[in-house]
C-alpha cells in the first residue's frame, strides 16, 4: 500500500538578478509558515540564479538574507556600465574583442561569501542544480540527498558531495555572452560549464523525474504516488518586451546575442510549465509568475532604480494573486 503522504518540491527558475522576486516571494512565504522554508520540502532544485537559492535555502539561510544578498551585492556580480567596459578593455588583449560582459571575478567573490567553504554533500534537504557541460555538450545535473537510504541512491547522489556549493552554483550561473564558462575538474578532466538555463532554466521537470526515481527506490508501503507529489515552481518575471516582426526579419548574430539567450530560456522555462500542468493534478501544482511590466527584464541591470521596481513588481504580484495562491500552497503543504 502506498504511503499516504505528500512529497514536496520546491523548483527555482534562473534570471540572475531578477531572482530578486523570487526572494521575495520566498521571504512571504516563510513569513506565513514561521519556520524556515527548507523544513517544508522534501526536494529543491535551481538553475543558475535559482542554484544560489535553492543552496541557500538547502543549508538554512533566511530568506530575508536572501533578499539582503541581490539587494546589497549584486553590482558585485553585474557591475555598472562604466566598471564593466573597462573590465572589458583590460580583457582584450587575452579574450579578444568579443570577450564576455564579466570576468565573473564579483560572482565567483560573492559566492564564496555566502556558501563559504561548504561542500554540497552538507546540504540538509535534498537538492539538484543543473549546468551544460560544453566538453560533452549535454546537460549536467549535481544532485545529492543527505544520508540516502538505498544503495543505488548513495551511489547515484553522493558523487559531488566533495565539491564546494560556491562552484556548483558558479558552473550553474556563468550564462554564455555574460560570463566566461566555468572552469572545474571532474573524474580527473578538466571540463567547461555554462548555465543551467540552456538545459533547464525551469528545473521543474527534472525536480519531478528525480523525485519518481527517489521514490521508486523506496519499499512499497513508503513510495509516495506522481498524483500526491506538491510543486511549487517560481519564475523570475516574465519579459513582456516584443520582438516585431521587423526586427525578427533584419537581425543577425550580434542583434539576436542578447535577445536569443532570453527568448531560449524564457522558452524553455514555459514549456516545462506546460509539461508539469499535464502531469500533476490541478491542486497539487503551484506557479509562482509574473510579467515585468514595470522592471527591466535584463538579468543585470543592477542599479538601485531597477531593484526597488522588481520589488515592487513581486509586491504588486503578491497584492494582486500571489498571497492567494501562497495560502493554498501552504494548505497543501501541511496536509
Amino acid at each position: 500500500m502506498p504511503s499516504s503522504k505528500v512529497y514536496r518540491i520546491l523548483s527555482l527558475s534562473g534570471g540572475g538578478v531578477r531572482g530578486l522576486i523570487t526572494a521575495v516571494w520566498l521571504n512571504r512565504l516563510e513569513q506565513k509558515l514561521g519556520t524556515p522554508i527548507g523544513e517544508f520540502f522534501d526536494f529543491i532544485a535551481g538553475t543558475s540564479t535559482g542554484s544560489l537559492i535553492a543552496c541557500a535555502l538547502s543549508m538554512g539561510m533566511k530568506t530575508e538574507t536572501i533578499v539582503k544578498i541581490y539587494r546589497d551585492r549584486a553590482q558585485e556580480i553585474f557591475p555598472a556600465p562604466a566598471s564593466r567596459l573597462w573590465s572589458r578593455f583590460s580583457r582584450t588583449f587575452s579574450q579578444g574583442l568579443d570577450a564576455p560582459r564579466y570576468d565573473s571575478k564579483g560572482l565567483e567573490l560573492v559566492l564564496r561569501s555566502v556558501f563559504g567553504d561548504a561542500r554540497f554533500g552538507d546540504l540538509r534537504v535534498p537538492t539538484l542544480v543543473t549546468s551544460y557541460n560544453l566538453a560533452s555538450r549535454e546537460a549536467l545535473v549535481f544532485k545529492t540527498i543527505p544520508n540516502a537510504g538505498s544503495q543505488v541512491l548513495a551511489e547515484t547522489y553522493r558523487r559531488y558531495n566533495s565539491f564546494p556549493v560556491w562552484e556548483i552554483c558558479k558552473a550553474s550561473s556563468s550564462a554564455p555572452v555574460y560570463f566566461p564558462a566555468h572552469i572545474t575538474q571532474i573524474d580527473g578532466r578538466s571540463v567547461p560549464l555554462i548555465d543551467g538555463g540552456v538545459a533547464a532554466n525551469n528545473p521543474t521537470a527534472c525536480a519531478i523525474a528525480e523525485a519518481v526515481r527517489i521514490n521508486d527506490a523506496r519499499s512499497l508501503d513508503q513510495r509516495i504516488p506522481l498524483e500526491r507529489f506538491i510543486v511549487a515552481s517560481f519564475g523570475t518575471g516574465q519579459s513582456s518586451r516584443p520582438i516585431t516582426t521587423q526586427e525578427s526579419q533584419v537581425w543577425g548574430a550580434l542583434e539576436w546575442a542578447i535577445p536569443l539567450i532570453d527568448v531560449l530560456f524564457d522558452g524553455s522555462a514555459d514549456a516545462v510549465d506546460y509539461i508539469a500542468q499535464q502531469i500533476l493534478p490541478d491542486n497539487n501544482y503551484f506557479r509562482f509568475q509574473t510579467p515585468l511590466d514595470k522592471a527591466y527584464d535584463d538579468i543585470d541591470r543592477t542599479d538601485a532604480t531597477n531593484l526597488n521596481a522588481l520589488i515592487g513588481v513581486a509586491q504588486d504580484y503578491l497584492n494582486r494573486e500571489g498571497d492567494a495562491l501562497l495560502d493554498k500552497l501552504i494548505v497543501a503543504l501541511k496536509s
